[in-house]
Order: C-alpha cells, then structure tokens, then sequence
C-alpha cells in the first residue's frame, strides 16, 4: 500500500527508453523502469492516455516499480513520429486516433519481452487511463498471458454503431465473452466518457458472462482521477483508488 516501506530497506531503480521488437519486425519505443537489487519481481504494461507518451505516464512507471514492479509503457504513437507529447498527439487525433490493432501488437511486444526477462516472476498485468484504459480492457480479452488488468475510467469501451471508424471497427464491450484475466475498474460518477449508462452497460456484458471483476465509483469525480496536474484532479478518490489498484496488482501479480 501507499507509504507502506521499511526506511531501513534497500530502495533501487533503473529506468529509461529503449526499443524492443515488435510484431512484424518494427522496433517498439518504450519506457522501462524496473527494481534494482531484486532477483525477481511481477510486471505491469502501462497503456499511455491520449494526452500522448507523456512525463506523466512516466512518472506512473517508476511509481509502480517504487511498489515492486518491472513497468513497460510504450509509446503507442509511434507510427506519427516524435516531438513534444501534445503536438504528437494532437498529429494522431488529425488522423483518426492509433488503430486498435498497431496498440494490440505494441502492447503484445511488450508482454512478451517482460516474460522473456530473467527477473520476471511469470506474472504480467496490464493498465490504463483514458483510451488506454479502453486499450486496457481489449488487450485482456484479446492478448493470451495477461494475468490482471485494470480499467481507470476508460472511455469508449462501449460504443455506439455510429462511432466506429476503421482505427476503432469494434466496440470493446463485444469481446467480453473473451476476456481472461481479472479486471479492476476505476471510475468518476460525474465523467461523461465514459458515463454512467456506458459503466452499467459494460458491468453487465461482465456479469452476463461471469467474470472474475471488481468495480470502485467515486462521487464527485469526473474523468482523469489521478491527474494531479489537472482540475478534475480528486484527491481522496485518487488515493483510494490507487492503494485498490496496489492491493489488487498484489494479489495476482506477487507470488511471495
């Protein structure tokens, strides 16, 4: 849990940008932090938001690895080039959005070198926020090996006919049957992507098939919960949230 350390302990971290292989032979950029001076440790793939492979994804890395993880983010904005993380951004919105299929291959990439590590424990979750909430959600029903995954206020994980385009063919509630590993969702009552109706749609495709989730709303909160550099910053739902998302990372994850 949050503060939960030993001051007397050894605290080490390693973390930086490489390129791994990706499917097809494309080099994949990612940002990998991971513990030092830990024989073996879980991992998590942290799915960046639409605001781009920005310091705050960043920032989310080295605090998951701070709690014991290996944290593989990759900039899944790749295919439009590089610059500041808002101009990169605002380049692939003018372009539709990424497709979902080049985030499934980035995301797949990563699983597979996190279990290819030494240090790897076997155990490899997968995270988001926003649309990578919504990435989250399809990677676990459509990417074997995922053994938790969280869904923080994703939008679009239930959408309508009229909004699908060819970078988004398939509303992801539809692949629920599919879905292989536990979920943990975050959400603010006030957001309006997703709203309220479209948690309660996706809760009951959940339902409908039996599978193992686990849903937190918060009231007066809206979308983007954990930004602290932004209004809809919340702080006691973020906290709480967070220290629910370490407590259920733990129990999948950790093998100790």
């Amino acid at each position: 849990m949050w503060n939960d350390l030993c001051t007397g302990a050894y605290e080490g971290m390693i973390a930086e940008t490489i390129n791994i292989p990706g499917q097809g032979g494309t080099a994949v950029p990612v940002y990998y932090s991971r513990p030092l001076g830990v024989d073996e440790y879980p991992s998590i793939v942290l799915i960046p938001h639409m605001p781009g492979w920005d310091e705050w994804c960043r920032e989310t890395a080295r605090r998951f690895t701070q709690h014991g993880y290996g944290v593989m983010c990759p900039n899944i904005y790749h295919r439009v080039g590089n610059g500041k993380p808002a101009d990169v951004a605002k380049r692939s919105m003018e372009a539709g959005g990424q497709y979902d299929a080049d985030v499934m291959d980035d995301t797949k990439s990563c699983l597979d070198f996190l279990k290819m590590q030494k240090t790897s424990n076997g155990k490899v979750g997968v995270i988001g926020m926003c649309s990578g909430g919504r990435h989250a959600f399809m990677a676990a029903c459509l990417i074997e090996g995922f053994d938790a995954a969280v869904d923080c206020w994703g939008g679009g994980v239930v959408q309508s006919e009229e909004s699908l385009k060819p970078q988004q063919p398939v509303s992801p509630h539809t692949y629920t049957k599919q879905l292989n590993a536990p979920l943990l969702g975050i959400f603010g009552n006030d957001d309006r992507r997703p709203d309220r109706a479209e948690v309660d749609a996706l809760e009951e495709e959940l339902k409908k098939y039996g599978k193992d989730y686990e849903f937190h709303r918060y009231d007066g909160a809206g979308h983007g919960i954990w930004y602290y550099d932004k209004p809809m910053y919340r702080q006691e739902a973020a906290m709480d949230s967070f220290n629910k998302t370490l407590d259920f990372f733990a129990r999948y994850l950790k093998t100790e």
